[in-house]
């Protein structure tokens, strides 16, 4: 490349500026890229611009997986931590009414009837014989001893299996159940997040472990005659998922330590 200076640097600068203002001949036709070179800029420009819009002052690209992880993490405290408030509140209000209890029988006779009713509600620990589940995801073993053709969804525990064993065991006569050591009442409601367990406002991860009492007898049947049930076994001998029933002579189920969800209730007819 040559470089000049001076006046004739300028003047083939002017020359040059003058000669692409002035319109060109009609025997001069414009090259192909001169005119796909100014829509290429304009799409590029178009594309940068809804990127940027999209991303709003972040990256399209980043990992959220440990945000999205985070945020779990913080939001699991903070139910633990309104959980606990919740108890000594309760606690406060039980100490406060068992007091004015004393002096008021009108407080006391209502106590004595919430007395009456707080196993039937599920308030107070049982023991007793029954039966316990347990229902657990399959192994990622990539031997070719599974279907070559199994998904994720096929090789994780869902929340209609779970679905399928509390029902049959309420079905089947059961007087208390927990899951996760954690009683459930009917109220409860179990909802599956991915393939970890939502109860209470609590995550769990499999193995998933369902205790009830009852006549064992009665529930085991409860659990073979249950159709949900019976598909969730065939899905453990195909996809090798894991399914385990084992009779408990003697087993404990925990009272019920969450908040009352239950508004107004209405005795059937």
């Amino acid at each position: 490349m040559e470089y000049t200076s001076g006046a004739a640097s300028w003047q083939k600068v002017l020359r040059r500026a003058a000669a692409g203002l002035l319109p060109r001949r009609p025997t001069q036709r414009k090259p192909g890229w001169s005119i796909g070179v100014p829509l290429i800029a304009l799409a590029a420009g178009v594309l940068f611009t809804t990127s940027a819009t999209a991303a709003g002052g972040t990256s399209l690209r980043e990992d959220r997986r440990p945000e999205i992880a985070q945020l779990i993490e913080d939001r699991r405290d903070q139910v633990a931590t309104g959980q606990e408030r919740a108890a000594a509140l309760r606690d406060e209000v039980e100490s406060q009414t068992e007091a004015l209890g004393g002096s008021d029988g009108r407080v006391a006779a209502q106590r004595g009837r919430a007395a009456n009713s707080r196993e039937a509600a599920g308030f107070t620990a049982l023991t007793g014989p029954g039966i316990s589940v347990e229902l657990n995801d399959a192994p990622r073993l990539g031997d070719g001893s599974q279907p070559a053709d199994a998904s994720n969804d096929d090789l994780v525990v869902h929340q209609g299996d779970v679905q399928a064993v509390v029902n049959a065991l309420w079905a089947g006569g059961a007087e208390a159940m927990a899951i996760m050591n954690v009683r459930i009442l009917s109220t409860s409601a179990v909802r599956c997040v991915g393939n970890t367990l939502l109860l209470h406002g609590r995550v769990y991860s499999p193995p998933f472990q369902i205790t009830a009492i009852g006549d064992p007898a009665a529930l085991t049947r409860a659990l073979a005659a249950s159709e949900g049930v019976r598909l969730f076994k065939d899905a453990v001998a195909h996809y090798q998922l894991g399914y385990r029933e084992t009779v408990e002579p003697t087993v404990t189920v925990p009272a019920y330590d969450g908040p009352g969800g239950l508004r107004s209730a209405k005795v059937p007819g």
